[in-house]
């Protein structure tokens, strides 16, 4: 058993306070003032930040292996435009050093999966930053299903000239793949009830089956406000569960957004914002916009999309937005509690609260001041970063 002593807590499910976070077999067991149990090991903490793990609501990470060049790059199956049957946990690279480096920073879950090449890119998983296999670090696979608008398969396969090359043709992609889904997921009905009826499978139909029977959510690529407006009415066709992601311009459509909410819109995933312009696409992006989705009251998620941003610098993002006007609780539920929720792991992590992961990152200033560092990160109970 260990107990951090005396930190000021931060729990993002109630108030800050001074006091303490017991664990015990890789769980939460408790906070509050003066704990104390036999046999333990204490960690003074004192003047230090303690925090739930940072989560990355959106990234790559062991996809695109650091320094690689193509040999670890295994995020974009770039040779269909439709790729359901993919997996990020076949390509994730657990002793890619990324994720030392996002433990060191305090970041303690990631969900990370395939690229935006396809219109369908495959299925994404939650892992922890910390284990010694894929299957030791998964929290929750899948988690979703990659979908892509806007430049990226265009770009991408109008190099093959081959379909799409247009938004039009992303579009009718997207559809005509849900449809046979539907289809598909027809036949497996019926295939219950009577075997003979039971179609030969197919992996990637099978699994856009659980998109469209509502298991399992797209991740939809979205940064033009045309392009999320698109997205969110073949979501609406469909009846189908969907997060927004990137939605860079997101904050110009944010009655639209609200709306969307309403519905089968289960969040905003905001960034990667520290990066240039590096397309067309891009060319409204601001940190401004945390403030302005904030104001509108939509509860948004920041992400890295790393390797674009490494994992270790998603709390100085916050912390730019926090510069641009972003409440610093806003902030720093958007690398908590709310991409957790936005991709429902919040029965896991994104709070300190008994029960949930022990999943823990101590810094030793506020961690949105550039010159704190992260003295200590726990993952699942274990030490997986300390300073010494």
């Amino acid at each position: 058993m260990l107990i951090l002593k005396n930190g000021n807590i931060m729990t993002m499910a109630g108030p800050a306070f001074v006091g303490d976070v017991a664990i015990n077999d890789g769980k939460i067991v408790e906070t509050g003032k003066g704990l104390s149990y036999p046999d333990v090991e204490i960690r003074d903490v004192t003047g230090m930040v303690v925090m739930p793990g940072i989560v990355d609501a959106h990234c790559h990470i062991g996809m695109w292996e650091d320094g690689m060049g193509f040999e670890g790059a295994d995020g974009n199956e770039a040779t269909e435009p439709t790729t359901p049957q993919l997996r990020a946990i076949d390509a994730i690279n657990p002793f890619d050093r990324c994720f030392e480096e996002a433990c060191a920073g305090g970041v303690t879950t990631c969900v990370t999966g395939p690229g935006s090449a396809n219109v369908i890119g495959g299925q994404f998983a939650a892992i922890k930053t910390f284990g010694s296999s894929v299957e030791d670090m998964t929290l929750r696979f899948p988690v979703a299903m990659k979908g892509a608008f806007g430049e990226n398969p265009k770009r991408v396969y109008s190099g093959k000239n081959k379909s799409p090359i247009t938004r039009m043709a992303t579009a009718a992609i997207m559809r005509q793949a849900l449809i046979a889904a539907r289809e598909y997921n027809d036949k497996l009905e019926k295939g219950k009830l009577d075997p003979d009826k039971m179609p030969e499978r197919d992996i990637g139909r099978e699994m856009l089956s659980c998109v469209i029977r509502r298991e399992l959510p797209l991740k939809l690529h979205a940064h033009r406000a045309d392009d999320i407006l698109t997205a969110i009415r073949i979501c609406r066709e469909f009846n189908v569960r969907y997060t927004l992601d990137h939605c860079t311009e997101g904050y110009m459509i944010t009655d639209q957004l609200l709306e969307a909410l309403k519905e089968d819109c289960e969040g905003v995933i905001i960034g990667p914002l520290l990066s240039e312009r590096s397309k067309i696409e891009l060319k409204n992006l601001t940190f401004k916009a945390a403030k302005v989705l904030e104001d509108a009251g939509i509860d948004y998620a920041m992400m890295t999309d790393h390797p674009v941003i490494p994992e270790q610098y998603l709390p100085l993002c916050a912390a730019i937005a926090v510069r641009e006007g972003a409440s610093e609780e806003g902030a720093l539920r958007s690398i908590t509690i709310n991409p957790a929720r936005i991709t429902g792991i919040a029965d896991r992590v994104g709070s300190i609260e008994a029960g949930k992961d022990a999943d823990i990152a101590v810094f030793s200033g506020h961690p949105f001041d550039f010159r704190s560092r992260c003295v200590l990160t726990v993952v699942n109970g274990r030490i997986a970063h300390e300073e010494k």
